[in-house]
């Protein structure tokens, strides 16, 4: 019997779109929102995330779509659905998960929280003491900041921030220079907070507090004196936020970065957000002013932007309505206090984020600022935040002498202004700044440290899934392995010098580096799986990812699966792969986790006829991460590592059945119900890793 023949290649049918499948994760997420079993304030933090997801969403993903539609383009992505007929269906989605969302904030976790005594205090609620507050603090500290504007032929529209609180404002009668004018603008200044505590009194629930729309509401009439205000709206236009460079035209990126990142709050308008008591003539005159479609208007049964409430667990101090803390445990090798030099010489080191600690990177980089015996110091970095101990570390090893080149991504989206920042302090403390290669995002995660160790100099490296921000460290899951393998670590210099200098690539031992050997190698290796699952052996791929959209990938996959290779995916975002489809995927099991954490840590795994390779990687499985990125796949040769990885990153998460989400071929997803004992990969990762043993109550 001959074997099934492979898929034609870039078939629609066999594709789901990246953008619905986006908006897929979302429902996962807000989800969480609607589980009783997540406490009430992480609940609240969940509807924030969703907003701020979507933020992202319209800026990069929904600005792109509406470009090529500028721009006449009628090229589909491999799912067939060109960019006019992908628009309204996204919206109509979007549409969907806002409702379900502000109905979950409004109907569920808003009371929930006033029965816990955290309020959220509308306008016709505030009693007479209140009113004499707020009143006040809209005097002292909105009303000075505040510059309404008129609209009329010597006052236009005015320029609208990217995301800001602003105002409209309708209007009746003539002002003190006989205008009549009957709308004007009142845009929030981002100085003033969006959400204000009522300072305690009694008969008050204990967190009170009152949003900046409602005070400003409340006394808009203040602002116009007298003329009668018919209403006041809030909204919120949200703005193509993505860079486009000519490589001919920059001679300077860091310079031409700097000019564009002031207009990016200025960009294309792509979505207008307004409070449904919005009416109709106002919304749609700032349609008009922002160019955009009914299509575009979102009317919000509530505040324009959760995203700020996001803030409000911070300020409530009631853990019993938060996840418990933890305390970060070490790995063995590390849970004294030794060299790390010498644990290294010794034995690879494997970190579990956020399970595990972060601290034996920021001290392996602290250690090495101080060592005279350290030389040099190389180091990408992606994202690493304004403030940020890793990078004081650097400025300081660059002072110290040391010989030290970061590769600094300017282009991390919305991270491009600390950046530039710590591209300066580098350059003044005497390091070598370089921003990688023109067109291509430096997004692998390397340190390497040399150290001069008698007559010899030794690298010691550090490799990761995730980036180098101690922030993310606490909310990510990432792998992170320290080595001092002479072949790694002649790898991983050649990487530096490729992107510091100029050269062909060369051949790596052990890593896998896009653009050049990544993607191929993947589908080699999956590909070998093939080849042995017809030889009648047993061949198996797993690999955990935070996206799945490489066409050339998925149709590896899929003729995988038809030769009967067991394929499990664990893919956290868009999946463009249709798992379970009878003769094309029914081998191939797709599951999402969404929890605590962000899911974040990419593991491949091939069975090899029992070698069982793994690797760690920066890149998911994508067009951009394979071909217009830097980035790196790195084995762990360790069998007792590797154990670990198969156990924490893999196992753990195929036997969820309390957070995970099972793909469908339609693209939809079902949650998994507990068959038995319940079993949550990140609750056991927790009670297996930290180091606190679990409360007992």
């Amino acid at each position: 019997m001959s074997a099934p023949s492979a898929p034609s290649r870039h078939c629609a049918e066999q594709f789901i779109n990246r953008e619905l499948s986006l908006l897929q994760f979302q429902r996962r997420v807000l989800a969480q929102a609607a589980d009783e079993s997540v406490p009430l304030l992480e609940r609240l933090r969940f509807l924030c995330i969703v907003s701020s997801n979507l933020d992202e969403f319209f800026e990069i993903r929904v600005a792109g779509i509406r470009e090529q539609i500028r721009l006449g383009s009628h090229a589909a992505g491999s799912d067939g659905i060109p960019p006019a007929e992908l628009l309204p269906r996204v919206s109509a989605e979007v549409q969907r998960i806002l409702e379900e969302q502000y109905r979950l904030l409004n109907d569920v976790v808003l009371p929930a929280l006033e029965a816990e005594g955290v309020v959220f205090l509308k306008r016709g609620l505030w009693d007479e003491a209140q009113s004499a507050w707020i009143h006040g603090y809209f005097q002292r500290e909105v009303m000075p900041v505040l510059t309404p504007i008129g609209l009329d032929p010597a006052h236009p529209f005015p320029r609208v921030y990217n995301k800001s609180l602003n105002f409209a404002v309708e209007l009746e009668g003539r002002d003190a220079f006989g205008r009549d004018s009957n709308a004007a603008i009142v845009q929030a200044p981002r100085v003033l907070p969006r959400i204000i505590r009522l300072p305690d009194a009694p008969g008050q629930a204990p967190y009170t507090f009152v949003f900046l729309s409602s005070v400003l509401h409340a006394h808009v009439d203040e602002l116009f004196a007298g003329m009668h205000v018919r209403g006041c709206y809030q909204f919120r236009v949200t703005r193509n936020s993505d860079f486009f460079f000519d490589e001919e035209e920059v001679k300077d990126l860091r310079a031409k970065l700097k000019g564009e990142l002031q207009q990016r709050h200025f960009g294309d308008a792509v979505r207008l957000e307004v409070a449904d008591n919005c009416s109709e003539e106002m919304a749609e005159f700032l349609l008009q002013q922002f160019r955009l479609n009914p299509a575009d208007l979102y009317c919000m049964p509530g505040i324009v932007n959760l995203v700020r409430m996001n803030q409000v667990p911070e300020w409530v101090d009631r853990p019993d309505l938060k996840y418990r803390s933890f305390r970060p445990g070490l790995p063995r090798p590390l849970d004294r206090r030794r060299d790390l030099f010498e644990v290294l010489r010794k034995q690879d080191v494997l970190l579990h984020h956020p399970f595990q600690s972060f601290a034996p990177v920021i001290e392996l980089l602290k250690a090495s600022a101080d060592d005279p015996q350290v030389v040099a110091i190389r180091m990408t970095v992606y994202r690493t935040g304004t403030d940020s101990v890793l990078m004081e570390h650097l400025v300081r090893a660059a002072r110290n002498g040391k010989e030290v080149t970061v590769v600094l991504e300017l282009m991390a989206r919305f991270d491009e202004e600390a950046n530039i920042s710590w591209a300066t302090r580098l350059e003044e403390a005497g390091a070598h700044v370089v921003y990688g290669v023109f067109g291509y995002k430096v997004h692998a995660k390397l340190l390497m440290l040399v150290r001069r160790e008698g007559d010899a100099l030794r690298r010691y490296v550090h490799m990761g899934t995730g980036n180098y921000h101690p922030g993310t460290t606490r909310f990510y899951t990432d792998f992170g392995l320290m080595t001092a393998n002479e072949e790694i670590g002649a790898d991983v210099a050649e990487v530096f010098k490729q992107i510091t200098g100029l050269g062909r690539a060369s051949t790596l031992t052990h890593l896998w580096q896009a653009p050049f050997s990544l993607q191929p190698n993947v589908v080699a290796a999956i590909r070998n799986e093939t080849e042995i699952a017809r030889a009648g052996r047993r061949a198996r791929v797993v690999a955990k990812i935070n996206a799945l959209l490489e066409p050339e990938t998925i149709e590896a996959l899929y003729e995988a699966s038809q030769a009967g290779v067991e394929i499990d995916l664990i893919v956290r975002g868009p999946c463009a792969l249709r798992p379970g489809v009878k003769g094309l995927s029914e081998n191939i099991r797709v599951r999402s986790l969404v929890g605590r954490f962000l899911e974040h840590h990419r593991i491949l795994y091939f069975h090899a006829d029992g070698a069982e390779r793994i690797y760690l990687s920066s890149a998911d499985w994508m067009q951009r991460n394979f071909f217009r990125r830097i980035e790196i796949a790195f084995p762990v040769l360790d069998p007792r590592l590797k154990r670990r990885v198969m156990k924490e990153g893999l196992r753990y998460y195929l036997a969820d059945n309390v957070q995970a989400w099972e793909m469908q071929p339609n693209g939809g997803y079902k949650r998994r119900t507990p068959r038995g004992k319940p079993r949550a990969a990140q609750m056991m990762l927790l009670a297996d890793l930290r180091a606190d043993p679990p409360r007992v109550d």
